[in-house]
């Protein structure tokens, strides 16, 4: 097959990356809300949803597999012709998310006060992230929905409807915590409590949207032994994938513990930055996602290999421009993001090294992409293993040189964001090169 117009697999890319973008920013933005409306509680309360949100969101990224799994499993059998088949995918992704979600949220209620206390944070901090914590949990099973709803709709090729919900969700999550939090003066509290009645309200949507395709296309709208099993199989490779990424944030909320409760308030308004720009440049690794899971199921390599390409040069030239408006706005954003002088004060340094490594995220983020929707799973999560690794030595290093030199707050947390967001982000670029080029992961077909 003849390789396509580079206009026509911009026109693809651009259909599911634009819409996408505005979906996968609103979660963050979740995040971001909170920062900015708890940050202006005080120190405290921002350093106990720093802790509260590693651990819940480490506990939601390891279950993103429902999302990533589904997408490429719906895209390759509508690719294949198979649409009925690619609803019903979808709707199996949907009953296991229910299931795990019911697990996790009660195991997570019950073992809040544990793991909070795993940090060694103060006692004030620790009863703030607590709270925060045991609320959340009662938002954990729609997460997860939202997480599979979401996969079924990208690979059915449509972006734009979780554009709406999520830009919905997060309008009323706005609202709803102004209003738990500074109405009602629930502090900390309210801020988790407008957050779950935000998520299950995006829930009661997506089931309605569910629906609606499985009537048009006469699937069953019930689980299938033979689908669970599948999604649980390649969910388990993508599992132990995001396992490691997720450690290795832990691994940096800890480093950012151990250099104080403002250095960890201040990391928790970069992260959530940080966050924010991975969500945007993950917008074209959905689209790759979406576009490759149909390409490997029509058997044009052609088109996959063109997508490869151009989703690439989208990735690092979007991750270059990023930068820039990051690094230009270093000394203004931590004003939105806390009242404390001293915390605004680490951020510029650590804010300008995300904007350096702006770009390089894009490389990172979109071959990500291109390999989940091709459902290369097993590689991404032995050589997971391998990022996690290079990763390890560098996270201590940071906290060894902030003691051993006595450097400045600003300095230590600037080291501590220069280990993670450049030097693991280079050994994740470096497996993930090694992979794309080549045709090991080009395998056709609707399975």
């Amino acid at each position: 097959m003849t390789s396509p117009a580079p206009r026509t697999v911009d026109r693809d890319i651009l259909r599911l990356a634009v819409p996408a973008l505005g979906s996968l920013i609103a979660e963050p933005l979740f995040l971001l809300a909170d920062t900015a409306m708890v940050g202006h509680l005080g120190a405290t309360p921002l350093a106990g949803l720093g802790l509260a949100s590693a651990i819940l969101q480490t506990i939601i990224g390891l279950m993103v597999f429902l999302a990533y799994a589904t997408t490429p499993a719906v895209a390759r059998r509508l690719g294949a012709g198979d649409e009925r088949g690619a609803v019903t995918a979808g709707i199996d992704g949907l009953w296991l998310a229910v299931a795990l979600g019911a697990v996790l949220a009660v195991a997570g209620w019950l073992a809040a006060p544990f793991l909070v206390g795993l940090f060694g944070a103060s006692a004030e901090v620790a009863e703030q992230a607590t709270t925060y914590l045991e609320i959340s949990m009662a938002g954990l099973p729609a997460m997860l929905i939202v997480f599979a709803a979401t996969g079924l709709l990208r690979g059915l090729q449509d972006t734009r409807t979780p554009l709406w919900v999520a830009g919905l969700g997060f309008a009323a999550n706005i609202a709803l915590n102004f209003w738990f939090i500074y109405g009602l003066g629930l502090g900390i509290a309210g801020s988790a409590l407008g957050t779950v009645v935000a998520q299950w309200s995006m829930v009661a949507v997506y089931l309605v949207i569910a629906a609606r395709h499985a009537i048009r296309t006469h699937a069953n709208p019930w689980p299938h032994r033979e689908g669970l099993l599948r999604g649980a199989a390649s969910g388990g490779w993508l599992f132990l994938r995001t396992a490691s990424l997720r450690a290795a944030l832990l691994l940096s909320t800890w480093s950012a513990t151990a250099l104080g409760p403002d250095e960890l308030a201040a990391y928790q308004v970069a992260i959530s930055i940080y966050f924010t720009l991975g969500f945007a440049l993950d917008a074209l690794a959905i689209a790759a996602q979406a576009l490759i899971g149909k390409g490997l199921g029509s058997g044009d390599v052609a088109h996959v290999r063109a997508v490869l390409r151009r989703c690439l040069q989208w990735g690092v030239g979007s991750g270059a421009a990023i930068g820039v408006v990051v690094i230009a706005t270093a000394w203004v954003l931590p004003q939105l993001f806390t009242s404390s002088a001293e915390v605004a004060a680490m951020l510029p340094p650590a804010l300008v090294v995300l904007g350096v490594s702006a770009p390089l995220g894009g490389l990172v983020f979109v071959l990500d992409g291109v390999l989940i929707g091709a459902g290369d799973a097993r590689y991404l999560a032995w050589t997971g293993l391998v990022n996690l690794a290079a990763y390890v030595p560098l996270a201590f290093a940071a906290v060894w040189w902030a003691d051993a030199s006595g450097a400045s707050s600003a300095a230590s947390l600037a080291w501590l964001m220069a280990a993670f967001a450049i030097g693991y982000l280079a050994a994740r670029a470096v497996t993930l090169s090694l992979r794309a080029r080549g045709a090991a992961w080009m395998v056709v077909g609707a399975a």
